[in-house]
């Protein structure tokens, strides 16, 4: 099953990235294929006229309408995600998450706010019909270490969740993906036994 790892961060480099490639790290290590999609890469007038017919936006809704699991992550500003975060989501149709899991992340510079994903980005996600929004994970810059030789290390206090998180959305896609198999397998005919 393939997990598409979406980031809202206007930055190249940021916090908010590298928690997102943490996150795709630890699902690769359970064995989950991901594909990764920032949205700043997508042309800027194609995004903010909501032109679907440019090919990179096209590629980049076909990739959401593929995955079955999305992890999105976003910087948290002015207590809302991003305003290129927001652009990309009003371009799905009404129904373009349905079916999905979906693994909200967010970073900020204080715990202040810690809500916004649960009261700005959790009921779009629900709009857009995700069949489950799983438990939403807030980290701090001060959380989360970068170092340029040994790279990112979380503080304990949001490594213990990240790494729920990712058991949570390990385990039900392995769930789904059982209750995939047993819909389509196919019991083998049985032998036709003749009268004697």
């Amino acid at each position: 099953m393939t997990i598409l790892l979406l980031g809202g961060s206007p930055a190249a480099t940021s916090s908010t990235g590298r928690l997102l490639d943490h996150v795709g790290d630890k699902l690769s290590a359970l064995g989950h294929h991901h594909r990764k999609l920032q949205v700043r890469d997508l042309p800027a007038t194609a995004l903010l006229h909501g032109d679907c017919s440019d090919l990179a936006v096209k590629r980049a809704l076909g990739a959401v309408a593929e995955a079955e699991a999305i992890v999105i992550a976003t910087p948290i500003y002015k207590a809302s995600y991003t305003g290129i975060l927001k652009a990309f989501l009003d371009l799905l149709p009404q129904d373009g998450l349905a079916g999905k899991l979906v693994l909200p992340l967010a970073t900020g510079g204080s715990q202040s706010h810690m809500l916004a994903l649960d009261y700005a980005l959790r009921p779009v996600l629900h709009a857009l019909d995700a069949r489950q929004v799983l438990t939403s994970i807030y980290a701090t810059s001060q959380q989360l270490i970068w170092n340029d030789v040994t790279g990112l290390t979380l503080d304990p206090a949001i490594g213990w969740r990240v790494q729920a998180g990712v058991e949570d959305l390990s385990t039900c896609l392995n769930a789904l993906n059982h209750r995939i198999d047993d819909a389509t397998y196919v019991a083998p005919a049985q032998p036709v036994r003749l009268a004697r």
